[in-house]
Formats: C-alpha cells, sequence, structure tokens
C-alpha cells in the first residue's frame, strides 16, 4: 500500500469533547493545528464510551464486542478495585502497532492503555500497582520496555507525584518530548489523561478542567517543537482527538446493593463475596449486568422484573436497559445478560452495601470513592460527542468532515501508513486524507 507519513503521532487526550471546540479553537497550538490541516467536531464514541474499550477500538477500528475489551475492569466481584484490561493479549486481532512493527516500523507508546507485553519498541504502558504486595516500579518495568523507562524515570521522575494530574501528564510529555528527539518513531502513540482527572473530580466544566485544557495546548505546543528541532516535522503527522465525552453527575446507583437483597449475591461475616448468581459491572454512566450461570432463566427473569420496576420511577437514576443481544448490536458485550443506561446526574457504582442510591458529597471526592463527572454512557446521549484534528504529510488542509465515528479512526490511520488493519467495522475517511 502507498504510505502516505513517515511519522504518525497520535494524541489522544482523554475527555477532550466537541463542547470543548469553542474554547481549544482559540488557544494557539490548537489552533495552528486546525489552520494548517483539517478536523471533525463530531466523532460518535463506542458503548461503553470508557477509556479502555474506547482506546483499543481506536487503535483497531473495531466495537469491544469484536477486540474483547468491554469494559475498563474485569469481572471480580466484590473486590474493591478490580484489575483492568491492561495487557496486549486481552485484545482479539491485530492493532496498528502491530501491523507497524511487522512492516519494519520503529514503534512507541507513552500510557497508551492496553498495552502492557505489547511488542512495542519503546513502550511505557499504563498499569499500575493494584495489590498490597505490588509494586510501581517492577510492575511497569515488567511490562513494558525495561531500559526505556529506566531511561525515562531516571531523566524525568522527578515531575511525578504517583498518579496525580498534571505531573503525571508533564512527565509524559517531557518523555514524549525526548523520544521524538531520540528515536524518531514511525508511529507514537500518547495517552494524556489530565483533562479527564479534573472532570471526574471537579466537574465538567470546572476551573480545573478548563486550566486542563490550557495545560494541553502547552503539551500540544511542546511535541510540535520537538518535531521540528529533530528534523522529522516536514515528514510528520500529527493527529489530536479525543475517546469520549462526560457528564456531571451526583448520584451513584449501587444496584448490587439490590441484587443482594433479593440473594443474589452472597457474602460472609466480612463482606466479601462467596457466590453470586446476578452482578452489576459499572461502567460508570452505563452498567453490565452478568449471569454467573448464562443458562439461568429464574435468575434472568427476576432481575429483568427488578430492572422493569427500577426504571419507571426516575429518582432511580436508570433511563432504560436492553438485552445482552441489543447491547451487542450496539457494539457493547452480547454475552451480557442486561445493559443498563444511567439518567442525567446518576452513574453506576459496584459497592455492595449501604443504601442504593448514594448522594456524591464533597468528602466522598476528596476521599476518592466517588466523582462528580463521567463517561461510559451511550453514545446516544446529546452534545456526546468527541473530536478529531489532523494535520501533517498525507492530511487534506482546510477540510470540515461533519461526522464520523471512532472506528473509522484505526483504518485511517493505517491508510496513512500505507498499513491494512484487515476487515474493519470502521472505514477509512478519506476525505481527511491526500491520497
Amino acid at each position: 500500500m502507498n504510505r502516505l507519513t513517515e511519522h504518525l503521532i497520535v494524541i489522544s487526550f482523554d475527555c477532550l469533547s466537541t463542547l470543548d471546540f469553542p474554547i481549544i479553537e482559540k488557544l494557539p497550538n490548537f489552533q495552528e493545528l486546525l489552520k494548517n490541516g483539517s478536523h471533525c467536531k463530531h466523532v460518535e464514541t463506542i458503548y461503553p464510551s470508557v477509556t479502555y474499550p474506547c482506546h483499543a477500538t481506536i487503535v483497531t477500528g473495531n466495537f469491544p464486542k469484536r477486540h474483547g475489551i468491554t469494559s475498563n475492569t474485569f469481572i471480580q466481584p466484590g473486590e474493591p478495585s478490580p484489575d483492568w484490561y491492561w495487557h496486549r493479549r486481552h485484545v482479539k486481532g491485530t492493532t496498528l502497532y502491530d501491523e507497524a512493527k511487522k512492516a519494519g516500523m520503529t514503534t512507541a507508546a507513552l500510557l497508551w492503555p492496553v498495552t502492557a507485553k505489547a511488542k512495542i519498541d519503546y513502550n511505557m504502558p499504563e498499569i499500575f500497582a493494584n495489590r498490597p504486595w505490588h509494586h510501581q516500579i517492577p510492575v511497569s518495568l515488567n511490562n513494558g520496555s525495561v531500559f526505556y523507562q529506566i531511561e525515562m524515570n531516571r531523566l524525568f521522575g522527578h515531575l511525578r507525584k504517583g498518579y496525580s494530574q498534571p505531573e503525571l501528564d508533564n512527565f509524559v510529555l517531557e518523555s514524549t518530548v525526548h523520544t521524538i528527539k531520540t528515536k524518531k518513531p514511525n508511529l507514537m502513540l500518547i495517552h494524556f489523561v489530565d483533562l479527564d482527572s479534573q472532570r471526574h473530580y471537579h466537574g465538567f466544566s470546572s476551573e480545573e478542567a478548563m486550566a486542563a485544557l490550557k495545560r494541553h495546548d502547552d503539551r500540544l505546543g511542546r511535541i510540535v517543537t520537538a518535531l521540528k528541532e529533530s528534523g522529522i516535522y516536514e515528514q510528520s503527522t500529527i493527529i489530536a482527538l479525543g475517546d469520549h465525552s462526560a457528564l456531571d453527575e451526583g448520584k451513584a446507583i449501587k444496584l448490587n446493593v439490590l441484587l443482594r437483597e433479593h440473594g443474589l449475591i452472597n457474602v460472609n461475616a466480612k463482606e466479601k463475596v462467596t457466590d453470586w448468581k446476578a452482578y452489576c459491572k459499572s461502567c460508570d454512566g452505563s452498567s453490565y449486568i452478568y449471569l454467573k450461570d448464562r443458562n439461568d432463566e429464574a435468575t434472568k427473569a427476576l432481575v429483568k422484573k427488578l430492572l422493569h420496576n427500577l426504571v419507571q420511577d426516575e429518582n432511580n437514576g436508570i433511563e432504560k436497559f436492553i438485552s445482552g443481544e441489543e447491547a451487542g448490536k450496539k457494539g457493547a458485550d452480547p454475552t451480557c445478560a442486561f445493559m443498563l443506561e444511567a439518567r442525567h446526574g446518576f452513574y453506576f457504582h459496584e459497592r455492595l452495601h449501604g443504601d442504593f442510591i448514594d448522594q456524591v458529597t464533597a468528602k466522598d471526592v476528596k476521599e476518592g470513592r466517588y466523582t462528580v463527572a463521567t463517561h461510559g454512557y451511550s453514545p446516544e446521549k446529546e452534545n456526546y460527542t468527541t473530536v478529531l484534528m489532523a494535520a501533517g504529510r498525507g492530511i487534506s488542509k482546510g477540510k470540515v468532515i461533519s461526522s464520523m465515528h471512532l472506528v473509522d479512526e484505526g483504518p485511517t490511520f493505517a491508510k496513512l501508513l500505507g498499513l491494512n488493519l484487515g476487515e474493519t467495522d470502521g472505514n477509512v475517511v478519506e476525505e481527511l486524507l491526500v491520497l
């Protein structure tokens, strides 16, 4: 296939929304990117619209039901901090970075989700120590490029303060700049989380979120400058994108409390789950309900009756529920029994005890129990699209794409690099490209 660019830099600004466009188009570096390239202000996300499924979709061009990353975390009933889909092995089929590597290209990824133990030349995967006996340094080193990560930590590790933002993104930025200048990768995937974090803990339109947008503009500028200083700017393509939007919320729905009351979840004296028949797996603005035995029709009928009663009262926070088959048609996990959508102002939590609905307080947020804005909602929610901006080698100038889908990004990026992801759910957005 004809290769349109030598260096593809994909920058994911987690939680960048269409609603942010009037702000970022006035910021100097985003403005420059928009002036020199083309963009789409209305990119439809996937269901559930959470970070790990979204980023797997971006690099595969497929919906979650095909690539297998159907949620951020595993089904681990009662576990206060379930493990995440960190590893490449969980992704079904090929990816953009796999195909680039096969073609002999140099690849790099910085905190890109679902890349632990991936065959990426310079890989700093997003993975964290999730158990008391784990330590962050060996966990990171064991799952990415050892010497590369040691070098980045030696040079820039002092910038980090654990997972806190904006310090973590500042570390990622300096590592990105250094990698561009010293490695000149053909494909680089970068994931910034500052905006997403500020929205979770301060609100969608908070001052903290607006400050994060300005920091992202500065980060974009630093990356462009690094490309110019390294001498590869003219041979490069820059993509800046979001994965999903977010909505403010203030009430947490704890459906597992109800399932427990009806004998569908059993716990011991220490509140540990000993057995279960049905479980609510939160995807924040949406949730799955899984049956331990998918053929347990009695439990399925009981859960369906409970849900039917709940949606009658809007104070319960559940907008609607659909079957697993219907969820599959929307690209989500068809193996679930049901998929639920939260109303505006609500989101789902997996806690097993307390009241069915919790009002989120400032103390809850400060202590990390709950958030005040989140995602995971249906793409059908109003004003819930994300964005894509592209400029540089192989990109048309001045084109405004009226709408596209997140699944279209992978095939389009593959086309830029002269690669083929095979049969995908998405299509190449040829209007963006100079073919």
